[in-house]
Parts: structure tokens; sequence; C-alpha cells
């Protein structure tokens, strides 16, 4: 029996650690999954456990290629961002791969932004809000000023989606899509390292760029086999619709954050954006995308598990429920703000909110869903106008969790009178993205 031919990808997310096999025609035929617990840092926070990954990595793919019913002809790799794995000549890792959301000192921080022209014009030069951490560019400051004594230890800064793809070929490479996630190390202006990454002498520590779709082999070992360089997650998901639509569009990918992603608006980021959490990303061919990113998923469950606590009810139950244009017209004929945020901060978009909620207020559940909804779309609508202004678009894809949830469609439907809002889901898009980026110049 002739064996199915397959491109393999690796899908490294925070959370889950997946593999898939796509046939030729990119359908998935076959996926696994694990997880690990963090392994504490030297400073007792947590962080992402890569040496159990790599193991697991190298024996998934090995029983993969003993398979009697498939043969792989290519391999990719996507991964979450704002992640560095710092190794020594041979690619060991010499350190622990931080958190992004581990604290940064403080003072750390202010020297750096002191060093390079004050925060706000190097957030804009680098089109990074300040984030800190999750800066991935300025872990490598950190570790220099903070961490010496690994630092002298490390020859090589690999992105995490490179760094997987080193496993297997050997290679160390960098790629745009991780190099433009608000990592403050591109200069957006000159198109190229910002100069504080030439002055701290950390450029040689960066491999060489390569285009998204380069394809290196896999180690003899592991059956030389073509071997993508990984792609950074969220442009790893953006790349199935640019593949699939003619058309210009705005896509609202959904989840623990809500990306909204105009890769067709190429305007500057003015200082304003930045604090809105507008930023840019770089293409696999290193073009900038404008996107901007807000923290709805996070949001929606904080408020949903204190309205649950307050109707005693089970999880699941906004699930239940339909839109309903009647009840969306009492909420928005509120004069005034009823929500108090947990996360998001609506007076960032010029937008009121209640100081805090008082559930007791609301007759049902039902009306205090619909009316914390209308709050956050409204939130919404303020975050993809960021996106839309200066290249504006018809047509809106939302994927991810929030594209089943008709009453949060149905308010951006008619908050967004005239785009046309449609749900849409690429499954496991990264990984799909990440196996189109090798097949595509088959």
């Amino acid at each position: 029996m002739s064996k199915i031919p397959v491109t393999a990808v690796f899908d490294i997310g925070k959370t889950n650690k997946k593999f898939f096999l796509f046939d030729e025609n990119l359908k998935e035929v076959f996926n696994t999954y694990t997880r690990f617990d963090p392994i504490p840092d030297e400073d007792g926070f947590d962080s992402e456990a890569i040496l159990p990954l790599r193991t697991w990595m190298i024996q998934t793919f090995l029983d993969a290629l003993n398979s009697p019913e498939f043969e792989i002809k290519k391999l990719n790799f996507s991964g979450h961002g704002a992640s560095f794995v710092h190794t020594d000549e041979q690619g060991e890792p010499v350190t622990p791969l931080y958190d992004y959301l581990k604290p940064y000192p403080e003072e750390l921080l202010e020297k750096f932004y002191k060093e390079n022209g004050g925060k706000m014009a190097f957030c804009q030069q680098t089109s990074s809000p300040p984030l800190a951490m999750l800066n991935s560019g300025l872990q490598i400051y950190f570790l220099k000023h903070a961490k010496p004594e690994y630092f002298k230890n490390v020859k090589y800064c690999l992105h995490l989606p490179q760094y997987l793809s080193s496993i297997f070929t050997g290679q160390m490479v960098s790629d745009y899509t991780s190099i433009g996630c608000h990592t403050g190390l591109w200069d957006f202006e000159k198109m190229d390292y910002h100069d504080w990454v030439k002055k701290e002498g950390i450029e040689p520590l960066l491999p060489p760029i390569l285009a998204g779709d380069t394809l290196l082999k896999t180690k003899p070992e592991l059956g030389s086999i073509p071997c993508g360089i990984g792609v950074h997650d969220s442009s790893g998901a953006l790349l199935p619709y640019l593949e699939q639509e003619k058309e210009s569009f705005a896509l609202l990918s959904t989840g623990t954050w809500a990306i909204s992603i105009n890769p067709f608006n190429k305007t500057p980021l003015s200082e304003s954006e930045l604090t809105k959490d507008c930023l840019q990303f770089l293409s696999i061919s290193g073009q900038p995308i404008k996107i901007s990113r807000l923290f709805i998923g996070e949001e929606h469950k904080y408020q949903v598990d204190e309205m649950y606590a307050h109707w005693n009810l089970p999880l699941g139950t906004y699930k239940k429920m339909k839109f309903d244009l009647a009840t969306f017209e009492k909420v928005s004929s509120f004069g005034q703000k009823r929500i108090g945020f947990h996360y998001l901060k609506p007076e960032d978009y010029g937008l009121g909110r209640a100081r805090q909620t008082d559930w007791a207020s609301f007759p049902d559940f039902e009306e205090a869903y619909y009316t914390f909804i209308h709050e956050l779309t409204d939130i919404q609508v303020a975050s993809l106008q960021l996106v839309l202004d200066g290249a504006p678009v018809q047509r809106i894809f939302v994927d991810g969790g929030f594209n089943a949830n008709s009453i949060f469609l149905e308010m951006l439907r008619i908050k967004l009178p005239d785009h046309e809002i449609i749900p849409s889901d690429f499954p496991n898009g990264s990984a799909l993205g990440a196996a189109m980026l090798v097949n595509k110049k088959s």
C-alpha cells in the first residue's frame, strides 16, 4: 500500500503543543498534542519547559517518519511570539525561555528608554507599544545588563519559531514575522535593525534574516527532508486568507486576544495609536502590516464568571442565547455606562465606563450579558477602526472563539453598517499557514 504524502507542522502555542499532518490538498489528516507544566526560572518565575518540549518534538517526528501510513515530504513550525531562546555555539539553550509576563526591572527599563531617545519616540520608531518583556528584544537587553553570567555564554538569540526549526536543521536563522512582532528590534522607518541593537553589540547574536518561504533540510538522521524556518503564529494565521481572497479585507482574529489585522494598511503609526495598543507586524517578505490588540477573551471570561456567580448559573449559559434585537435596543438606550471593566480601559478609546458593576441593577442575566457585550463591542469597534483608518476595506472576517457568538457578531454588524462581517474559520490557521509557506514553491 502506498503511503500518503504529507506536510508536517509543529504548532507551539503557550498552552498546547500540537503536531499536524496535512495532505497534498492541505487537508488535516492527523494531529496530536501535549502540554507541559512550566519550570521556574532562576528568579522563581514560570518559564517554558524548552528541553522537555524538544524531546517530545523529536520523538513525535520520528514516530511520524516511521509511520506505515504517511510519508513526510515537508516540515515547518509556527510558534508564539515575544519569546527568545538563547543558545550556545551548538544550539543548546543557555538560559530559560523567559515568559513574556515576567516583570521587567523598572530601573533598567527607564535606563533603556533614556538611552534611546525616550519611550514614545522609541516606540514609534519600532512600531512597538511599551510592553516590557512582551517587547522581546528588550529581553536581550535585560539578559546583557541583569544576567551577565548567562549573557557571556550566548552565541545566538533565536525567536521561538526559528529555534524549533534549528532543532531539526541545525541551522541558525531569523525571519521577518518574528522580528516584526512588537519586539522593539526593528526600525520601521529605516527598515533595518534599530540603532540600539548595533550599539549594544547584540546584532551579531541575531542570525541572518531569510525569506519566510525559505526551505532548508532536516539533519540526515531526521530524514534530510525540506524544512521551513518557522513563522510567528499570528502571521501564519493570516496566510490562508491572503491566499484565498482576491479583494482587500481585514481579519479580526479572536481568542484570549482579539487581533485586528489589516494587511493592506501601510500608514505609519502615531503616538496616539501606540497608546491604544496599535502596532505593526512584518509580513513574511518584510512588509509592514498594521494591527491592533484587545484583551477581550480574558475580559469576557472574568465578567461572565462574575455574572454566573451573581445569578448562580451553570457554565455555558451564555452559549445558549441567540441575538435578540429588542434586548439590544433596550440596553443600548441607557444613557450611562454600566460595566466596570477589569482588564480593558475604554477611556483609552474615548469611551466612558462605570467605576464598578452593580449586578443588582440588572433584572436578569440576559440584560447584564447584553449590556456587557454592547459595551465590549464599542471598544472592539474603536480598536478595529485604528487599522481601518487610512486603508478602508468592505469585508471583515472574524475567526477564533468569538465567531460562534451571534450576539457579539450581530452587534458588530449594527455598529459597522458599511462593512460585511463574515464569521470564518480556518481550523488551526497558524499550522495551516506554516504548511502553505513550505508548499509555496511547489
